[in-house]
């Protein structure tokens, strides 16, 4: 697929996104719209879901889940008329993923921080099965503030799991404030690579060119695991979430609804 293909489909998502949490009244819009660009990729690139084995991909800031439905909608797992039963009592479209509702999410996540040692785990039993297919887990920079995120940097880089690609999606807000005034990630990169990780730094995660060239040149590094920070916009693509923490968790009103289907077109 080509790059404006690829991005047809990621503004076709966003209008998904907002769609979605629009009409369930209930969401996160900020960092779905964050990291949409990049799942947009990995779906149309490196996961076939009619394969056995394939890739996989862990949601491990599972908060932002509306994107992943939209993707599984793309791929025609979920029903447009389904939306409006996001996180709604007994919808498939729970606020976290969840294999038990659809098996194509790849992992239960919710509890900040988990997603990454799921995804480690699924990488190595691939190695130990001669697997060649990749793991993606999708972690939020916020998320990066827990414990359990760093312990297992440190064993999948012993263990040099070169499978799993972790993607830190740097939009710079955990939930209101921003990350860096909570608790300073800084020097990011430099901590990841003494874990024993390839870093691939993503100037801009919402651009479809660099999100291609940064990925596919991930392909081709080997040897131990591989970390791609990408910097992103949260709430990219609507002006008035962009940057804005307050849209971490919010609901569009009618008004604002509509303003962002225009943006979107």
């Amino acid at each position: 697929m080509n790059i404006a293909q690829l991005e047809s489909h990621a503004l076709a998502a966003r209008r998904d996104i907002v769609s979605m949490i629009y009409e369930s009244g209930i969401g996160h819009p900020g960092g779905a719209l964050s990291i949409i660009d990049i799942l947009t990729w990995i779906y149309n690139e490196e996961v076939d879901l009619t394969a056995s084995p394939r890739a996989r991909v862990v949601m491990s800031k599972g908060h932002a889940v509306a994107a992943q439905y939209a993707m599984l909608h793309q791929k025609g797992l979920i029903a447009r008329s389904e939306f409006k039963t996001f996180r709604q009592i007994n919808s498939r479209l729970q606020g976290h993923p969840s294999i038990k509702a659809i098996p194509e999410v790849d992992a239960t996540t919710g509890l900040l921080g988990q997603g990454l040692s799921i995804a480690f785990g699924m990488a190595a039993a691939k190695k130990q099965r001669g697997e060649t297919e990749r793991v993606f887990a999708i972690i939020g920079d916020g998320e990066m503030h827990e414990g359990q995120i760093w312990e297992t940097l440190q064993q999948a880089g012993h263990a040099k799991i070169d499978n799993l690609v972790a993607i830190i999606d740097y939009n710079g807000f955990s939930s209101h404030d921003p990350v860096n005034q909570v608790i300073n990630l800084e020097p990011l990169a430099d901590k990841v690579r003494h874990f024993g990780w390839h870093v691939l730094e993503l100037q801009n995660g919402n651009d479809m060119h660099q999100v291609a060239n940064t990925l596919c040149l991930s392909r081709y590094l080997k040897g131990k695991p591989i970390a791609i920070i990408a910097n992103t916009t949260k709430g990219c693509g609507v002006s008035y979430m962009e940057n804005n923490g307050d849209w971490h968790s919010k609901t569009p009103s009618t008004e604002q609804y509509h303003q962002a289907m225009e943006e979107l077109q």
